[in-house]
């Protein structure tokens, strides 16, 4: 089915997902509530012995225990070779001990990840947005599978996340997300600053333009200065430090009620991400007792905050994508309008990478993220009766936090924005009829018109620019088609690109694709453009030197090129052979909805 289809969009599909056999909601057992509502059908009685016998060979110490005690899974996106992740496993030692504390049964697995930034500007980034679909499969599997009666997911890299909460949202069992943290500065010993990931990219870009110096010392050659920059951009285990997708989608996600307070600002290696871990055990039995299950949360009004806390901290493109599939999969009505109508209404406050100084870091320092919320709470912007996985409301979870000191300079008071609106601009006209996403601070402009110059992959431009091809002086809106869901495919994040044009200091140059973007991209940039080059968007018959505006004032993305003449164009215009026919990204490629409804794979 389209998943365009203007009827479906308007009419919200209740999600339908496997019923399973278990204990009634409110299922009693000596006067209280029964946490193994699910692993009790195979572990009382003897309908299932060589599911009891397996269970006892697992680990199951006793016939009390396997009776009575519920089943937790506490999956980690763990894996080694991305600092994002490799701590993961450790964390998910220290919550298994935590649920066995609490009598319970903890189960550790863990799923699959793809390193965004060693992918970046390679093939190996056609694979990540789909792992999103991946790991929401894998925790459904095993959730649903070994009849789990709770679920603790603790996700790392930016995919991870959405991943995690769309896997809750299917099961729909008592869980909670702890998010694997942000690293630290890292610091540069020739230049003598602090530096992180987007560091690497930017310099990449000068480095082929030939402006990667140090002024502390004009005899280092550019070669000495990228490889220091390399060495010490990364300092240990966390995700990527700025306000980039990891951390934007935390932040949201402890937005709706869904982790611990404070969760998405606590650093990855912090005794305070351990003791996180070690009570998240507490706050699973009460969602278990309490009956408070994930679609409980997933509401409206939850992804409301989550959307305000992306437009006030200058959160990543990428959000819009995550949020549209959350919210598809758990079945609440969310649009790319709704996205607007909050950017309209929210100040971009937050002085945070990747336009901004500071990292998550330096706002853990000053109270974190629920410090941040106070702040909007008091002024009414957020929503503070949401319940949340601790059985109190937000309000109640961050009221012993401390409020933002006046000296402090990493969020900005309300009435003193960087923008008087979000950041996050949801732009149509006859280029993007479907929509697509803008990320503009207003560092940029809001308005920018140039001849568009067209590339048919992201390679390609990557060529030009390595070359230093694309030239100061003209404005220019370079066109980066064929890289969208389906034509990537995959939507590969195109911050090689984006960085490059910013560490070149291609001031008049804007960027726009049917790809998008990594959280660290910043710059005149469009992406998700819908619909994409691959199904016969306009944004396939593009040409050189047609004009091109961007007017994020009035929302708009146009070529000036007439209707008849993009409908001539479109009608002589034959769509590519597919990339690939087989395999994980083929699968996808053919499962795919369009990026305005969150490319999911769940096209109903």
């Amino acid at each position: 089915m389209d998943p365009s289809n203007k009827e479906k969009e308007s009419e919200p599909v209740e999600p339908r997902f496997l019923d399973f056999k278990c204990l009634p909601d409110d299922a009693m057992r000596d006067g209280k509530p029964v946490l193994n509502k699910h692993s009790t059908v195979i572990t009382r009685g003897h309908d299932f012995p060589g599911a009891k016998a397996m269970l006892y060979a697992a680990g199951v110490p006793d016939r009390e225990t396997m009776m009575n005690a519920p089943h937790v899974g506490v999956a980690s996106v763990w894996w080694e070779g991305n600092p994002c992740n490799m701590h993961l496993l450790d964390l998910a030692k220290v919550v298994k001990d935590s649920v066995k504390k609490q009598g319970m049964l903890a189960w550790q697995y863990n799923t699959i990840g793809v390193s965004d930034a060693i992918t970046m500007g390679g093939e190996g980034m056609r694979f990540s947005l789909q792992t999103r679909e991946i790991i929401a499969d894998s925790i459904e599997s095993v959730t649903c599978a070994q009849h789990h009666d709770a679920c603790i997911a603790i996700p790392g890299c930016d995919k991870n996340m959405p991943g995690c909460v769309m896997a809750f949202a299917r099961h729909n069992r008592p869980s909670i997300m702890i998010y694997g943290g942000s690293i630290m500065p890292g610091y540069s010993k020739l230049l003598a600053k602090p530096i992180n990931i987007s560091t690497c990219y930017e310099a990449h870009g000068a480095y082929n333009y030939d402006n990667l110096k140090n002024p502390n010392d004009p005899s280092q050659t550019k070669d000495d200065i990228l490889d220091d920059i390399e060495r010490g951009a990364c300092n240990g285990a966390g995700a990527c430090g700025g306000m980039y997708t990891a951390n934007t989608m935390a932040t949201a996600i402890e937005a709706m009620g869904l982790t611990l307070p404070g969760s998405s600002s606590t650093p990855a290696t912090s005794p305070a991400k351990m003791r996180e871990c070690a009570k998240v055990a507490d706050s699973i039995r009460v969602c278990m007792e309490k009956n408070i299950r994930p679609r409980d949360l997933l509401t409206k009004k939850s992804f409301e905050n989550a959307m305000v806390m992306m437009m006030a901290l200058g959160g990543s493109t990428n959000g819009v994508l995550h949020f549209l599939a959350m919210a598809g999969t758990a079945g609440v009505d969310l649009t790319l309008d709704d996205i607007q109508r909050v950017s309209d209404k929210i100040p971009f406050i937050a002085d945070l990478a990747p336009s901004g100084r500071y990292l998550m870091a330096d706002l853990y320092e000053i109270g974190g993220v629920p410090s941040v919320m106070k702040l909007l709470l008091a002024a009414g912007l957020l929503d503070g009766t949401i319940p949340t996985v601790t059985g109190k409301t937000m309000a109640e979870n961050v009221e012993s936090f401390p409020s933002l000191s006046n000296g402090q300079d990493i969020i900005r008071s309300l009435d003193n924005p960087i923008k008087a609106t979000g950041h996050i601009e949801i732009l149509r006209g006859n280029l993007c009829p479907g929509g697509a996403v803008a990320k503009i601070t207003g560092k940029e402009g809001l308005k920018f018109t140039g001849k568009a110059r067209v590339f048919n992959k992201e390679h390609e431009l990557d060529a030009a620019l390595s070359a230093g091809k694309i030239p100061h002086g003209e404005n220019l809106v370079l066109i980066v088609r064929y890289e969208g869901p389906r034509g990537g495919p995959g939507m590969p994040e195109q911050l090689k690109a984006s960085a490059a044009l910013m560490g070149a200091k291609l001031t008049n140059v804007a960027l726009i694709t049917d790809g998008r973007y990594s959280g660290a991209s910043h710059g005149f940039i469009v992406g998700h453009v819908v619909p994409e080059a691959a199904v016969g968007g306009p944004i396939a018959v593009v040409q050189d030197d047609d004009i091109v505006t961007i007017d994020a004032g009035a929302n708009s993305l146009n070529m000036d090129v007439s209707d008849e003449e993009i409908k001539r164009r479109l009608s002589e215009w034959k769509p590519p052979k597919p990339v690939v026919t087989r395999g994980v990204l083929a699968k996808y490629m053919r499962l795919v909805g369009d990026a305005s409804h969150g490319a999911m794979t769940d096209v109903f």
